[in-house]
């Protein structure tokens, strides 16, 4: 089973920008590729989410599933408490990836927010879907001041939980770093002992699919290839096919 868990050091650092760009590659690379959102706040139900974000910018042979989104703008269990409405569980989001993993090559579950954020009444976060599916995990940070941290305290909880975290990506490039930003590129991998795969820029989610194919190529292709996922002999685990 190949699922790939892609959470952030927080919200808006750009992980639906990457797990579009992922899943974009994958499929360019011949892979039968599966999105999961188990959940989405500050959306109503009319709403174009992340989903369909990922839906537009993916290409539409990619599986999407979205199992709950919640108007107000907070964690996924006070926002379903809020509106009145049932959580989504750990368990249900990791039955489902198990079921999109029976067919497909690659499924991504793409958290709300950050790693621990609760997910349901129970206290269940995405690292416990993580663990629960035995899944690797990749892990999103904004570029700038306080990154080091934040990515070094999520990679620590990863490890504890006994979790492969298979590196990080920047998903919000800036068109003009600053010298902390430019700084990350080499701190990022000193402070987490992880490669950093590589960035998606800014903006990313306002293109045109044709346009951020080559783009996500050009910020994750070289990352991505040096892991391995993208040959046809090995799959996301390194294990010949």
């Amino acid at each position: 089973m190949t699922v790939l868990v892609v959470t952030g050091t927080g919200t808006g650092v750009g992980k639906t920008t990457v797990t579009s760009a992922i899943a974009a590659l994958a499929v360019a690379a011949g892979r039968r590729v599966a999105v999961l959102k188990p959940a989405q706040t500050g959306i109503d139900a009319a709403q174009l989410g992340d989903i369909d974000e990922v839906r537009r910018l993916a290409g539409p042979s990619v599986t999407c599933r979205e199992l709950a989104r919640f108007p107000d703008p907070l964690a996924p269990a006070r926002a379903a408490r809020l509106a009145g409405l049932i959580p989504v569980t750990t368990a249900t989001t990791a039955s489902v990836a198990r079921e999109l993993a029976a067919e497909h090559d690659l499924v991504l579950v793409e958290g709300t927010g950050g790693l621990l954020v609760p997910l349901d009444d129970s206290g269940g976060t995405l690292a416990d879907v993580a663990v629960a599916l035995s899944a690797s995990v990749l892990v999103v940070a904004s570029a700038g001041l306080g990154t080091l941290n934040h990515t070094a305290l999520t990679v620590e909880a990863l490890r504890t939980r006994g979790l492969s975290c298979v590196g990080t990506v920047i998903g919000a490039w800036p068109t003009k770093p600053d010298l902390a930003a430019r700084c990350n590129l080499i701190d990022l991998p000193a402070v987490t002992g992880l490669p950093l795969i590589g960035v998606v820029n800014e903006g990313a989610g306002r293109l045109t699919p044709a346009e951020f194919l080559p783009l996500a190529e050009r910020g994750l292709g070289p990352g991505l290839q040096a892991l391995g996922w993208w040959s046809l002999e090995t799959d996301l685990t390194g294990q010949s096919r």
